[in-house]
């Protein structure tokens, strides 16, 4: 559908996007050469995989010594025999661990699944494990090129300390997370830790990575050119993302916008096979082959429940040998038999997820919804996509499901997403604002109410505390371009006193379902901290004042935060007027982890 514009660029880039997934991981790349129009191509050799001609994903998987040391990952982690060393040996498996990033507040929380989710290794933080797995992904991508690319050497050498870099995550991740996941790219030694190198990555979430796939690969042109609504619901391992998209017609640029605030929901398809573990352990409780249940678990992920299509007919999950038979358990000849729906029942959260949630933007969305688009790894299951097919159509909608490889979508969308950009406006999840005081007005109710928790301000001005001053109402369509600008000022009872304190500010959340939050002693437990915007001291002209109230002065900075939220990753800068002209400064936003410990 999309026709890519040349790269007008003066110096060769090279631009790699790492899919990390639950279960699996995938890479693209692109070689930017000044003139030409760039093409995405996929890392499709791995150690471990040669003989798997085109392999486009690896194992999510990592296995320690018990010092720490990484032994084996990706496919080599899943060689044949590499299960048994690793019990002789003692190493430990990390896997799922992608998961452990999650956010513990909002409706991308995961509570419910937390138990299902393997720890961690000891005295190993999430933080560590992926940007382990991040060098490992860098390692078969170097390898990769050189020995694919006619210049491959050549090319890697010169370029190998400019590369930049696209990084895709859950819709339901945040800010907090970007930053755990720069610290691991950083870490892994990919980009230093400078503002030159925090500007060579790069996020997208995997709903819009998704759309970016689908443009290129069988979003319906004639529907989508005439402004109608698409909702993309990539499926995979851990997450089931949920984005809605419309094509801005008006534009003369292909440019998309977001619809609906995007979804994060955790029953992808490893909760498929939680579910089917759970239901065999009981099953088999009393057969004698209950000691073969994590190989028979196994088997049923890489077989039965890939080829699962309907619920009238039973399946055979084949483990052993045909000298394994227990009739009171289904078992014959080597053979498992499960009903299929037992095995139904396994992926009924899955369709339910997706079908509320398709129905969910449908209703919600800033524009009428036609189509619905399947991409990730789950997509290819037939059963999970005739389930959601039939509820959906009967609901007025289209389905969809591309005919290539669905399982590269975010990979391949995380790099049209750097090279093509097409999403222009985006919608804000939740309320952000500023926790602040307000000079007391007794006749005020609401000041009135709140009397007893006064504080005096350096100018002698009685405030009311705990105000919540909105910056961006949720569900608001945002360009990328857009600037919500805010006034503030801070007193100080002496010039020494601002050198001592840095200038900062929390940028605040409110998840709740109030319309227009201002208290926060009303639903409190549902403000939560985004960030800290940190300004240095001394870039701001200090103003002498004047108290109000009383003999004396005090000193002022008068300064305004400007935040761009329409972008994939928050941004803010500080602004104020020096001899009627305004200056601005870039801020720094500094995360606090929303977890309490990611070794959990």
């Amino acid at each position: 559908m999309s026709s890519r514009s040349v790269y007008t660029g003066t110096q060769r880039k090279l631009v790699l996007a790492f899919d990390v997934g639950t279960t699996f991981s995938g890479i693209s790349y692109s070689v930017l050469d000044p003139g030409q129009v760039p093409e995405i191509k996929g890392v499709t050799r791995f150690p471990a995989h040669e003989q798997i001609n085109g392999a486009s994903k690896i194992p999510t998987v990592i296995y320690y010594d018990r010092s720490g040391n990484v032994k084996a990952v990706g496919a080599e982690a899943m060689a044949e025999g590499m299960h048994e060393q690793a019990v002789d040996e003692q190493w430990v498996k990390a896997e799922w661990f992608k998961l452990h990033l999650r956010s513990r507040i909002g409706p991308g929380a995961g509570k419910e699944v937390a138990a299902d989710i393997p720890p961690l290794p000891l005295n190993k933080t999430v933080v560590e494990v992926i940007s382990d797995f991040l060098a490992y992904l860098f390692k078969c991508t170097a390898s990769y090129i050189q020995d694919a690319d006619p210049n491959g050497v050549s090319l890697w050498a010169s370029l190998r300390g400019q590369i930049n870099f696209v990084l895709s995550h859950p819709n339901g991740w945040e800010g907090t997370q970007q930053s755990q996941m720069r610290k691991a790219v950083v870490l892994a030694g990919l980009i230093p830790d400078t503002p030159n190198g925090h500007a060579r990555l790069s996020f997208v979430t995997e709903g819009e990575a998704s759309l970016h796939f689908a443009i290129q690969h069988g979003l319906p042109a004639s529907a989508v050119n005439k402004g109608e609504g698409v909702v993309i619901v990539d499926a995979g391992g851990g997450t089931i993302d949920i984005s809605s998209y419309s094509k801005n017609i008006s534009s003369p640029k292909q440019a998309f916008e977001e619809i609906a605030i995007p979804q994060c929901h955790f029953h992808g398809s490893v909760f498929v096979t939680t579910f089917a573990e759970r239901f065999l352990l009981n099953f088999l409780e009393d057969s004698p082959f209950v000691d073969d249940l994590r190989h028979i678990v196994q088997c049923f992920d890489k077989t039965t429940k890939l080829r699962f299509r309907n619920a009238d007919t039973p399946q055979y999950v084949k483990f052993g040998s045909t000298r394994d038979n227990d009739a009171n358990h289904n078992i014959r000849f080597g053979q498992l038999k499960l009903l299929g729906t037992d095995i139904a029942s396994f992926f009924q959260l899955s369709v339910d997820c997706i079908v509320d949630a398709v129905l969910d933007q449908k209703e919600n969305a800033h524009k009428p919804i036609s189509h619905v688009i399947l991409v990730g790894g789950f997509a290819s299951s037939d059963y999970l996509l005739n389930q959601i097919h039939d509820v959906l159509i009967a609901a007025g909608l289209n389905v969809h499901r591309p005919d290539t490889h669905v399982n590269k979508a975010v990979s391949d969308g995380a790099l049209s997403f750097y090279l093509d950009h097409v999403v222009r406006t985006r919608i804000s999840k939740v309320t952000y604002g500023t926790l602040c005081a307000m000079q007391y007005e007794f006749s005020d109710p609401d000041h009135f109410r709140r009397r007893e928790n006064l504080i005096m301000s350096r100018s002698g001005v009685k405030l009311v505390d705990g105000i919540f001053s909105r910056i961006l109402p949720k569900n608001t369509q945002v360009s990328e371009t857009k600037e919500f600008r805010s006034a503030y000022f801070t007193d100080y009872e002496s010039p020494e006193a601002m050198q001592e304190d840095n200038i900062k500010h929390d940028i605040v959340c409110y998840r709740g379902n109030i319309l227009e939050p201002k208290w926060k002693d009303i639903d409190p437990e549902n403000y939560t901290n985004l960030c800290t915007i940190n300004v240095e001291p001394g870039i701001i002209p200090l103003k002498r004042m004047v108290k109000p109230n009383g003999p004396g002065c005090f000193y002022r900075l008068d300064y305004d935060y400007i935040l761009i939220f329409g972008l994939t990753e928050l941004k803010a800068q500080v602004a104020w007027k020096e001899g009627g002209i305004e200056k601005r400064s870039e801020a720094k936003i500094v995360y606090e982890p929303d977890i309490s410990d990611d070794r959990d």
